[in-house]
């Protein structure tokens, strides 16, 4: 029986290892951190979680199908969703899987696999397998553009922020706004001396709460064609939020869901009680000076990049990924066209796909493994329709922006009936 390796115990590490557990292939998992949750634990030194993160997408519309929260609230924090893994795990006996506290250090292939090699408490150990998982998540590597000139105060990526006492007294700088951004910017408005955010875009706003339901809970029947459901959920925005331009966002130059929008509401409150201020775009620093290019300038304590995040696999070469500019071009998200028993789990993003789109992903990859296993004829169909055919439209008719952190974007309707369709017609080869 072959033997595979899933790298990460956060939401994508324990889906794929129970997708493969419940086709009955075994697993071997590595976490670098000492329990699961990924980035959801705080306590995790790679996590980018802070004090007051919840949830953006609601409990229902997020949460493993097979595996409810128990929990009425709504949107949730990240305490609650740490321990919601730790007792997922526990119930299907997924934490005796992985060695904790095991750093992956690089894969290299052999034999027709490949070997691992890790780092744990008894040392370096290399290991063979069958075919890798690699699920170590793909908000942890954080990007840090470059400014001209030199900021003589404190610059930090919003990946180390984790509670409001470090912003305590600082007149702060926001750079990107972002779920995250403008969470930490709430948070700013009742601890620092003051609070700016620096913008090149417009933004979307989209109450957590819309006729009193959590507003993704809202048309979950069938899908809107994009320019419909962009027109009517526009002017339903518009109705509850207002315009963003008004608070002082620049006018977005593309549609609604071409970028990720930003569920929370409480900035344009406080926008509009003057706690802060939106700045034009960064044009230099210069000292305790931030230069804007709109011409006007500010002194501040702290600057916070609100930047996002790079695709980072850092033990294993690009060329084994088929790396394509910001990220590896894989067919739904998941397999090289090469076959070379690597696969990636949860690099998908998608407005509302939640846990259970990505598990699908993993009842995916498990029916191929379990067909290359058992009916390697089956498995056969499968790779000749990936490399002989036309790969889906994963877009769903939106146009999204061209950017590299949009390089791995889905639509979520369009990427989950598609992977639902590759898995019905793998078993039925």
């Amino acid at each position: 029986m072959s033997r595979y390796a899933v790298i990460g115990a956060g939401p994508s590490g324990l889906a794929a290892s129970r997708a493969l557990q419940k086709r009955g292939i075994e697993v071997d998992g590595y976490e670098a951190s000492l329990r699961v949750g990924g980035l959801w634990d705080i306590d995790n030194p790679r996590s980018t979680m802070y004090e007051s993160a919840h949830l953006i997408s609601s409990r229902t519309t997020t949460e493993f199908a097979e595996f409810p929260m128990q929990t009425t609230v709504d949107y949730p924090g990240h305490r609650v969703l740490r321990q919601y893994f730790q007792d997922y795990a526990d119930h299907f006996g997924l934490t005796a899987l992985f060695r904790f506290d095991t750093r992956v250090i690089r894969l290299e292939p052999r034999d027709g696999g490949w070997n691992l090699t890790s780092a744990g408490p008894d040392g370096e150990d290399t290991q063979w397998y069958a075919g890798v998982i690699l699920a170590n998540g793909t908000l942890a590597e954080p990007n840090i553009p470059t400014f001209e000139g030199s900021f003589n105060g404190e610059l930090m990526h919003t990946s180390a922020y984790k509670h409001p006492s470090q912003l305590a007294g600082k007149r702060v700088l926001l750079i990107g706004a972002g779920n995250s951004g403008c969470d930490i910017a709430v948070d700013a408005v009742h601890h620092a001396a003051s609070v700016d955010m620096s913008v090149r875009r417009g933004y979307y706003f989209v109450p957590r709460y819309l006729f009193g339901k959590p507003s993704d809970t809202l048309n979950q029947g069938r899908p809107l064609p994009a320019r419909i459901k962009q027109a009517v959920d526009r002017r339903v925005l518009q109705a509850f939020t207002g315009d963003p331009v008004r608070f002082g966002f620049p006018k977005p130059n593309y549609r609604i869901y071409e970028s990720h929008p930003i569920v929370n509401t409480l900035i344009l409150n406080h926008l509009g009680q003057g706690d802060l201020q939106i700045r034009a775009d960064i044009a230099r620093f210069d000292g305790d000076t931030v230069h804007f290019r709109d011409g006007t300038s500010g002194d501040y304590d702290l600057i916070l990049l609100a930047t996002g995040y790079t695709l980072s696999y850092p033990f294993v070469d690009h060329e084994h990924l088929h790396w394509r500019g910001a990220s590896p071009r894989l067919f739904l998200n998941v397999f090289p066209a090469s076959f070379n028993g690597l696969y990636v789990m949860g690099m998908i993003e998608a407005s509302g796909i939640g846990w259970q789109g990505r598990y699908e992903q993993a009842e995916l990859l498990a029916t191929y493994l379990d067909a290359a296993e058992h009916d390697p004829a089956r498995a056969e169909r499968f790779r000749q329709r990936v490399t002989g055919t036309p790969w889906p439209d994963l877009n769903g008719g939106y146009h999204y922006l061209n950017l590299d952190r949009m390089s791995y974007y889905v639509n979520k309707d369009a990427y989950r009936s598609a992977v639902r369709r590759e898995r019905t017609a793998l078993e039925a080869a």
